[in-house]
C-alpha cells in the first residue's frame, strides 16, 4: 500500500492548539475575522428532503455591484477634490486594498449564512477546515490573488486621463454578461484537461484533497494551478472580449472582476 503524502493531509485542527504556538499565519485568520465558522456556534444540519434555501440572482448582481462601485465613488471623489486624478501606483493601491476589503466582507457575510441556512451536505460531514499544513499556503493564495489581479488590472487598461465618470455605461451591462460567460468558457476547458491528461493532473489533484470546501479553499491547489486560476483564465477571457472588440477600460473590467 503506498504511504500517503503528509503534505495531502486536510486534518484542521490549529484552532485549537495554544495560540502561542501560532504563527503570523495563523493569525492573519484571527485577527482579519475569516475563519468559516465559529467554533463555539452550532451550524444548522437539514435533511435532504427540506427544501433549499433560494436566493434570487438579482440580489447577488445588486451585493456585487453596490459593492464594486465603493472604490469608484472614493477614485471619483478624489478627482473632484482635487481636480488631479490619481497615478497608476495610486490606482493599484487603492483598487487592491478595495479588492481585499471586499473579499473579507464577504467571507463574513458567507459565514453569517452558513450559520444561518448551514450548508448543502451538512447532514454527512461538516466544513473542511484550513488544513494544518496548508495554513501559511492559503494565505499566500489569498494575498496573490488579491495583489496580481489589480495589478494586471492596472498595468493593462489604467490611463490617468481617465476617470470613472468617463466609463463606458453603454457597453458595461454587454461586458460585465459576456465577461462571465467566457470566463466560464476558458475555465470549462482548462479544468477539463487537468482531470483528462495525467501530466496536468497531478498539478491539480491537490485542489480536490478538500471535499467539502470552505470559502477560504477554493483556490487550494498547486501553485500551476494557482498561477492559471489567478492570472492565466482571467487574462484569456480579457483578451477575448478585446478581440471581439470590447472596450474593456480599467474601470469596466475592475467591476467584471
Amino acid at each position: 500500500m503506498a504511504e500517503r503524502n503528509p503534505k495531502d493531509s486536510m486534518k484542521s485542527t490549529w484552532r485549537r492548539q495554544a495560540r502561542s504556538d501560532w504563527t503570523l499565519f495563523h493569525w492573519f485568520y484571527e485577527l482579519l475575522g475569516i475563519h468559516p465558522e465559529h467554533l463555539d456556534t452550532n451550524i444548522p444540519i437539514h435533511p435532504k428532503e427540506e427544501p433549499i434555501p433560494y436566493v434570487p440572482d438579482w440580489s447577488m448582481h445588486r451585493w456585487v455591484l453596490s459593492h464594486a462601485v465603493i472604490p469608484l465613488l472614493i477614485h471619483q471623489a478624489y478627482v473632484m477634490a482635487t481636480g488631479h486624478n490619481i497615478s497608476a501606483w495610486g490606482a493599484f493601491f487603492l483598487y487592491a486594498i478595495g479588492f481585499k476589503a471586499i473579499a473579507i466582507h464577504e467571507l463574513h457575510v458567507l459565514r453569517r449564512l452558513g450559520h444561518q441556512f448551514g450548508f448543502l451536505d451538512g447532514d454527512k460531514h461538516a466544513r473542511d477546515g484550513v488544513p494544518d499544513v496548508g495554513v501559511a499556503k492559503v494565505v499566500r493564495s489569498l494575498m496573490s490573488t488579491s495583489t496580481f489581479r489589480p495589478m494586471f488590472l492596472v498595468f493593462l487598461t489604467y490611463h490617468k486621463s481617465q476617470t470613472p465618470s468617463t466609463m463606458n455605461f453603454l457597453w458595461l451591462p454587454l461586458e460585465a454578461g459576456l465577461y462571465g460567460i467566457i470566463l466560464d468558457f476558458w475555465f470549462y476547458w482548462y479544468h477539463r484537461l487537468m482531470h483528462d491528461f495525467d501530466g496536468l493532473w497531478k498539478f491539480h489533484r491537490t485542489h480536490h484533497l478538500t471535499k467539502h470546501p470552505n470559502p477560504l479553499l477554493t483556490l487550494y491547489a498547486d501553485s500551476e494551478q494557482e498561477f492559471f486560476d489567478i492570472l492565466g483564465i482571467p487574462l484569456m477571457t480579457y483578451f477575448s472580449m478585446r478581440f471581439m472588440g470590447l472596450p474593456m477600460g480599467f474601470y469596466e473590467w475592475w467591476i467584471c472582476h
